[in-house]
């Protein structure tokens, strides 16, 4: 498993980082998002799922990750 810190801008509240939470858990990634620092943490197989498509899920939901 590869852990990775991201940084993500625009989550204003705690239905923010779980609704991102949420979105990446349903494709298999564990995820813990702290909107006041406005970070994500995640967990996942490099085998099954890259960065990119993190980063997809996250946009996808509104948000920009870098």
């Amino acid at each position: 498993m590869t852990k990775k810190t991201f940084n993500v801008q625009g989550m204003h509240c705690t239905s923010c980082a779980l609704m991102i939470e949420s979105d990446l858990e349903d494709a298999g990634i564990k995820a813990r998002c702290n909107y006041a620092k406005q970070t994500l943490e995640v967990e996942f197989d490099e085998e099954k799922i890259d960065e990119e498509k993190i980063k997809e899920i996250v946009v996808a939901a509104g948000y920009t990750i870098s």
